[in-house]
């Protein structure tokens, strides 16, 4: 989950290490620091616990020689907890050496007994202490960075990004990855490393993105990629498709807030080039057609806001290509031993294309057969590359940890990919899908301008709400898990999502005078059998006390007598109501963590890219 950044150029290092921290902070951390050689080709040091912004005043107060060589970390803690010692980087070779880590290394602890035992001394409690020591002391061995650190990286087992440098070797940075991102900036007489092209954007969207088990040394002028066992390899180039204003602010009192209102954007772009002559054609997936048609079976995995999205892409694929769908949550998907084959479509979800349960979950499916899709809004991203497709969903850069616009382009994607499977197993029979989903960047917005205000008074009137509930049926209940999981991410209440026929099951125990719940109300145009149960769940829980406040489409009077407060949405097809009803949700998660003072961006304990297990 960590921000990673390497610089080598002719600039003064410190800033563009920095700057791109700053840009990696979605990431979620604890900690900072950074390391330069400066102009004499002395390694300096500096690192903090807490935000970036303690790092900030801190080189502020004193700064540090500046020079053209660096890398920056933050950190999220594992190893240790968030103190100014374990923060990276931490160093080697009496100093000279300096390494940052994202990941971890599994097997720590017996290379740290060996290293103990040798002499090493440690001041960190963490396991990344342990990969500098073993660096300094192969270094010590033979005076070249590259050689040594190949023979560190073949010692460790586990998820690891690595970056080093040396003092006797300014102007070089090497790199290393294990299950856990880097990707390489090409500017020009510079290079960089990032986590994320968020790191670098700034500088250049020339990209390079490197494999599995791959190391990478870069210098002012040459980048060069090989294996672990040292062969070359050729790295993917990619050109990344937004620029630096896309993740700033620009005016907006939060990312959140920003992103929310780009959904009608996000949703557009994924649509972008995918419909021609009425027809749903997504080009990334030519030449693919024997395989959908072959398909007895997908399996959709994913891990939180993705498996909700997930399952509304069950049931549009269920739907539109008659081809049995389920969904499983990547961390639990590979545990339980499934039964997969080469008949069938592993379709993975994750925003950063690095989630590792996930990646994880799409290796287990590839070894065992299956055909796997990934779904991804990050280029160069792992989880991509180890897919045998992929469809991107062209959000932009979502730098809020709780996501909402890469969601709803996520449902998107799902969507098209229903029917364009639905197109080529020549079984769609729904003409009138591919023009509402046209359409659906403009009701999003009409959402967005109608019920911001109405949603954002609710939120504040209930402010000091302990408890919310969420219920809906069909693909409302998706709608209504994530709702709960938003408002629980960044106002930490108690929220909780149901299928609105379970609440008799046992839900119903709790609901009491006054507790609020919001209800999914399903288009009584599509199936007034599903929609006449959903009022009847209103008035039951109604009659016990419960405060209401119903998402219908604009017209359903049926829910207006058993509500307390309706929030509309325009007309839209079954499929396409889920990326409507969850904007209101989204709204009131945000308004409601706002008034009671929360940061809504980077609420506590969590992170954007979840890159351990």
């Amino acid at each position: 989950m960590c921000g990673i950044v390497g610089y080598v150029g002719p600039r003064p290092s410190q800033d563009i290490l920095i700057a791109g921290l700053a840009r990696l902070e979605y990431r979620g951390y604890d900690s900072a620091g950074i390391a330069v050689i400066d102009a004499d080709g002395h390694l300096g040091m500096r690192k903090k616990a807490g935000k970036l912004a303690a790092l900030r005043d801190s080189l502020a107060d004193a700064p540090l020689p500046d020079g053209a060589t660096g890398i920056g970390h933050t950190r999220w803690a594992t190893h240790g907890g968030p103190t100014d010692v374990n923060a990276h980087p931490h160093l080697a070779d009496g100093g000279k050496l300096a390494l940052i880590h994202n990941g971890i290394i599994e097997n720590f602890a017996p290379l740290r007994d060996e290293l103990a035992a040798s002499g090493v001394e440690f001041l960190s409690e963490t396991d990344s202490e342990v990969a500098a020591a073993l660096l300094g002391r192969e270094y010590a061995k033979s005076g070249n960075l590259q050689t040594a650190f190949q023979n560190v990286v073949n010692r460790l087992e586990g998820a690891f990004t690595l970056l080093a440098m040396h003092q006797d070797h300014p102007g070089l940075v090497v790199g290393a990855r294990r299950n856990s991102p880097l990707v390489i900036g090409l500017g020009e007489g510079e290079n960089f490393l990032g986590s994320d092209v968020a790191a670098f954007v700034e500088h250049t969207r020339k990209a390079l993105a490197i494999g599995q088990d791959q190391i990478v040394s870069i210098t002012p002028d040459a980048v060069t990629v090989t294996d672990f066992s040292g062969n070359p390899v050729e790295a993917e180039p990619f050109e990344v498709s937004w620029d630096a204003a896309a993740a700033e602010k620009g005016g907006w009192s939060s990312f959140m807030a920003k992103e929310v209102a780009e959904q009608p954007e996000a949703v557009a772009n994924t649509i972008r080039g995918r419909v021609h002559d009425g027809q749903v054609v997504i080009p990334e997936l030519d030449g693919l057609d024997e395989l959908f048609i072959g398909i007895n079976r997908v399996i959709i995995t994913a891990c939180g806001t993705a498996s909700y999205a997930a399952l509304v892409g069950k049931y549009a694929i269920e739907q539109w290509a008659r081809v049995a769908t389920d969904v499983e949550l990547a961390h639990e998907f590979r545990y339980r031993d499934p039964v997969i084959g080469d008949d069938t479509l592993v379709i993975s979800i994750s925003q950063s294309g690095e989630t590792m349960d996930t990646l994880m979950a799409v290796k287990y499916a590839r070894e065992r057969g299956a055909r796997t899709l990934s779904i991804c809004n990050t280029q160069g991203a792992t989880i991509p590359r180890e897919s045998d497709a992929v469809v991107y969903t062209h959000a932009g850069p979502e730098v809020a940890v709780a996501s909402t616009k890469a969601f709803s382009a996520q449902i998107t994607a799902l969507l098209l990919l229903g029917l364009h499977m639905g197109r080529v197993r020549q079984v769609l029979t729904d003409d009138t899908a591919v023009s509402e989903l046209a359409d659906l960047p403009a009701k999003i917005a009409q959402v967005l301008e109608k019920e911001n205000d109405h949603v954002s008074q609710l939120a504040n009137w209930m402010a000091d709400t302990r408890s919310v509930l969420f219920l809906g049926r069909h693909v409302g209940y998706p709608i209504a898990l994530e709702g709960a999981l938003k408002l629980k991410e960044i106002s930490y209440i108690h929220a909780e999502g149901f299928a609105a026929g379970e609440l008799k099951h046992g839900p119903i125990a709790l609901i009491e005078p006054g507790q609020p719940v919001f209800v999914i109300v399903p288009s009584p145009r599509h199936s007034a059998l599903i929609h006449s149960k959903v009022v009847s769940n209103i008035q039951e829980i109604r009659a016990r006390g419960a405060r209401v406040i119903v998402i219908a489409e604009e017209g359903d009077a049926a829910v207006l007598p058993f509500a307390d407060e309706v929030i509309h949405i325009p007309l839209a097809g079954p499929m396409f109501e889920p990326v409507l009803t969850v904007v209101p949700l989204q709204i009131f998660a945000m308004a409601l963590a706002t008034a009671k003072g929360l940061d809504v961006d980077q609420p506590r304990n969590l992170a954007k890219s979840v890159t351990v297990e």
